[in-house]
C-alpha cells in the first residue's frame, strides 16, 4: 500500500487497513458499525493491473496486490466526487462537524464548478429531529442505520435519477411517519441533513460529559454536549452494551434536567397541614403545603425526627427505601445509613416489585441473581427464547441486538400473551393464554425429558435434583397442556426440540414472568430449561432477566436489600455480620429487615413510624396505590430525597 508492505486480514477492507496504518482515505458513505455501501465513490483507490479504480470500503485484500491511495488518478477521482457532492449542498451549515466539508478541506476542493440541484424544502414536523434534505448527499447511512442497525424500517430511498431522495415510510413528513425517534439516523448523518431539532447541532458545546443512560437496565453509554450548563444534545458512546446506539429515551429524554418543576431548594411541610391518601399533586402550587428551608435547617429537621422516633419506639420503627436510579456508591451509603444509623435492616428498593421473584429462583437454582451474560451475546446464539418481555418498548437498544440476530438467521422464539413488535421477527410466536406460563414451560420440559434431549453429561457434572424434575413434569405432556395454555402440542414439541438441540440457546425474560403470584415458579421453569439442556455457561447461552431500571443490579449488589449485606452476604450469618461490624465500628441487627411490601403494611399498622425514601415513588408505583398512600400518610415523620415533588414527596 503506497509502496510499503502491509498486513491485512481477509475480513478487513482496504479502507480499514489503510486507517490502521495511518493512511487517510476520504470516505462519506462509510461508517464504522454500518455495512459498507460504496456509493459515494470518495474512497476510490488504484489497484495495480486493474482497469478501473476500486472503492476501498468494499474491496478486500489479496496477497501481493499493490494498492495506491494517493496516485494522481485516485486523488483526481476523490476530488471530483467530493466536488460533485459539494455542489449539491447549500452554503448553510446545519452542523459544525460536516464530514463533507472536512474532506473538501483536506483535498483542497474549493467552490464547486457545477450547478446546484433544485433544493428540497426542510421538514420540521418532528419534535426531536430536523430534516434538511438540501444538505443530503444520499450516502444512505441513515437508511442503513434505520433498516439494518436499529431495524425500524422507516427510512427508505425512493424515486429515480435526479428525483431520487431519502423518504420516511411512503414519503410522509418525518413527524407523521412511524419513526420511533431513536435518532440513529441523526448520529449517522455526515452532513447535517438529519439533525437534532431547533438548531442545537450548530451550537458549539462548552464541554462534553460521558455518562450512562438513566433509564432502563441495558446500560448504554452516552455523551452529553453541554453549553452554559444546559444539555444541547446527546450522542451515543461506544460502550459494551450499545456500541454507540441509543433509543428515544437516552437520546432525547433529558428535558427533565432543566424542567421548571425541578426542586432546587429543600422544602419542609407547614405545620398543621393534614396528610391523607386523597390528594392531587400540584407542583406549581407547592407553597400551599410546604415552605422553603436552608440545607442546614432541612438536614437537622430530617435527622431530628428520625432520631426521636428511633429513641422512642425502637430501631425497627424506622425504614428506608433506596433507589435503583442511584449509583453503587450511593446505594452502599444508603443501606449503611439505615443499618448503622437507624439500627435495623429495614432497607429495600424497587427490585422487590421487579425481579425479586426471578432473583429468588436464580439464587436457589444457580446461586447468583445476576444475568449470566450481556444481551449482546444473542449474536452468538442459535436460538433466542424471549418470554414475558417487550424489549422494543422497554429495552429498545437490547431489542436492536435481538432483531439483528434474527435477521442474521438466529431462531427467535417469542412467547407472550400479547402481540409485540418482535413477534414479526420470530420463527415461532407463542401467544399463550395469560397466567399459563408454568403449563407451557413444563410441557417443554416434558418433551426434553421424554425424548431424551436432556444433556446428561452437564446434568451429572453440574446439577442436582434432575430426577425429581423429570418425575414432576411427567404429567405435563404437551397434549395435556395445549388446552390450558392455548398452544398446540406439535408447536410445543417443535419449540422444545429447537431450544434443547441447538449449539447455544439463550433465555431472556421480563416483568411478564416475574410480576406474578407464581413469578418464582415461572423463573424456576426457565432455569430448569437451561440446566436440563446445558444451555448455560457458554457463548450464546444463558439466563438473562431484563432489568427494568438502570442500576437495579448494582443497587442489589451494594446491599440495598433487607436480608443481605453488600455482595449478598446474609445478615443472619454470624461471620458476615462480624465483618461488617468491624468495618462499620458498630453493632448490627442480626434479623432480616422488612421488604417494600412488608414495610408499607407495617406503616399502615403503625409499627413503622418514620421513613427515609430516596429516589423512589411508592405512592405512585406500588400496585395498590390507595393502600400505599394511606400507609405513608400515617407516618409520623417522612423524609424524601428527590429531584421533583413526587406523589410520595407530597406526603
Amino acid at each position: 500500500m503506497n509502496g510499503k508492505n502491509v498486513l491485512g486480514r481477509s475480513d478487513e477492507s482496504l479502507l480499514q487497513i489503510a486507517e490502521r496504518y495511518g493512511i487517510q482515505v476520504p470516505r462519506l458513505c462509510y461508517k464504522d458499525g454500518l455495512r459498507p455501501d460504496g456509493n459515494c465513490r470518495t474512497c476510490m483507490v488504484e489497484i495495480k493491473g486493474e482497469r478501473v479504480l476500486a472503492p476501498s470500503c468494499c474491496r478486500y485484500p489479496k496477497e501481493g496486490i499493490e494498492v495506491t491511495t494517493d496516485s494522481a488518478r485516485a486523488v483526481l477521482s476523490q476530488k471530483v466526487s467530493v466536488e460533485l457532492l459539494l455542489a449539491d449542498v447549500p452554503e448553510t451549515a446545519y452542523t459544525l462537524n460536516s464530514e463533507l466539508d472536512f474532506w473538501a478541506s483536506k483535498l483542497g476542493v474549493g467552490k464547486p464548478r457545477f450547478a446546484a440541484r433544485h433544493q428540497p424544502a426542510g421538514d420540521l414536523s418532528h419534535p426531536a429531529m430536523a430534516v434538511n434534505l438540501d444538505a443530503c448527499i444520499q450516502c444512505k447511512r441513515c437508511v442503513r442505520a434505520c433498516r439494518e442497525e436499529q431495524v425500524n424500517d422507516v427510512i427508505g430511498y425512493a424515486f429515480r435519477g435526479g428525483h431520487s431522495k431519502i423518504v420516511f415510510d411512503l414519503d410522509d413528513p418525518m413527524g407523521d411517519s412511524t419513526c420511533v425517534a431513536c435518532g440513529e439516523c441523526v448520529q449517522a448523518c455526515p452532513t447535517g441533513a438529519l439533525m437534532p431539532a431547533r438548531g442545537v447541532g450548530a451550537i458549539a458545546p462548552d464541554k462534553q460529559v460521558d455518562s450512562v443512560c438513566p433509564y432502563c437496565g441495558v446500560g448504554c453509554q452516552l455523551t452529553y454536549n453541554i453549553k452554559d450548563n444546559r444539555i444541547l444534545y446527546v450522542q451515543g458512546k461506544d460502550g459494551p452494551a450499545n456500541s454507540s446506539r441509543l433509543c428515544v429515551k437516552g437520546r432525547y429524554g433529558f428535558d427533565y434536567v432543566q424542567h421548571k418543576h425541578r426542586l432546587t431548594t429543600p422544602l419542609i411541610r407547614k405545620p398543621g397541614i393534614p396528610k391523607h391518601k386523597d390528594f392531587v399533586v400540584d407542583p406549581k402550587n407547592w407553597q400551599e403545603i410546604f415552605r422553603e428551608a436552608s440545607w442546614e435547617e432541612a438536614l437537622d429537621f430530617a435527622a431530628k425526627g428520625l432520631r426521636e422516633i428511633r429513641d422512642q419506639y425502637g430501631k425497627r420503627s424506622l425504614a428506608g427505601f433506596g433507589s435503583a436510579k442511584c449509583t453503587n456508591e450511593e446505594a452502599y451509603l444508603f443501606q449503611k445509613l439505615v443499618r448503622t444509623g437507624f439500627g435495623s435492616n429495614n432497607v429495600d428498593h424497587c427490585t422487590r416489585l421487579c425481579h425479586a421473584s426471578s432473583v429468588a429462583a436464580l439464587m436457589e437454582g444457580i446461586n447468583s441473581g445476576a444475568v449470566s451474560n450481556q444481551v449482546r451475546d444473542v449474536a452468538n446464539a442459535e436460538v433466542i427464547f424471549l418470554i414475558g418481555a417487550n424489549p422494543t418498548v422497554n429495552h429498545p437498544v437490547a431489542a436492536t441486538w435481538l432483531k439483528n440476530a434474527a435477521k442474521s438467521g438466529v431462531k427467535l422464539i417469542v412467547a407472550d400473551p400479547r402481540g409485540t413488535d418482535l413477534a414479526r421477527h420470530a420463527t415461532y410466536f407463542l401467544q399463550f393464554k395469560a397466567d399459563t406460563d408454568v403449563a407451557l414451560l413444563n410441557a417443554m420440559l416434558h418433551v426434553i425429558v421424554e425424548e431424551g434431549l436432556a444433556n446428561k453429561e452437564f446434568i451429572n457434572a453440574r446439577t442436582s435434583g434432575y430426577e425429581a424434575l423429570a418425575e414432576n413434569v411427567k404429567e405435563f405432556s404437551p397434549e395435556a397442556m395445549a388446552p390450558i395454555c392455548g398452544i398446540d402440542a406439535q408447536t410445543i414439541r417443535e419449540v422444545a426440540r429447537l431450544y434443547a438441540t441447538s449449539k447455544a440457546s439463550i433465555i431472556l425474560w421480563g416483568m411478564g414472568i416475574s410480576q406474578h403470584v407464581h413469578g418464582t415458579d415461572n423463573a424456576r421453569c426457565l432455569i430448569a430449561l437451561a440446566l436440563s439442556t446445558g444451555q448455560i455457561g457458554k457463548p450464546g447461552s444463558g439466563l438473562h432477566p431484563l432489568r427494568g431500571q438502570n442500576n437495579v443490579q448494582g443497587a442489589s449488589d451494594s446491599g440495598l436489600i433487607p436480608m443481605v449485606y453488600p455482595d449478598y452476604q446474609p445478615v443472619g450469618a454470624d461471620a458476615a455480620r462480624k465483618r461488617f461490624e468491624t468495618l462499620w465500628k458498630t453493632q448490627l441487627d442480626p434479623n432480616p429487615g422488612l421488604t417494600v411490601v412488608e414495610t408499607i403494611q407495617a406503616a399502615k399498622r403503625r409499627e413503622i413510624r418514620g421513613m427515609f425514601i430516596m429516589g423512589e415513588n411508592p405512592a405512585m408505583s406500588d400496585p395498590d396505590v390507595e393502600h400505599a398512600r394511606e400507609a405513608i400518610a400515617a407516618l409520623d415523620h417522612l423524609v424524601v430525597q428527590d429531584i421533583f415533588l413526587t406523589e410520595t414527596a407530597y406526603l
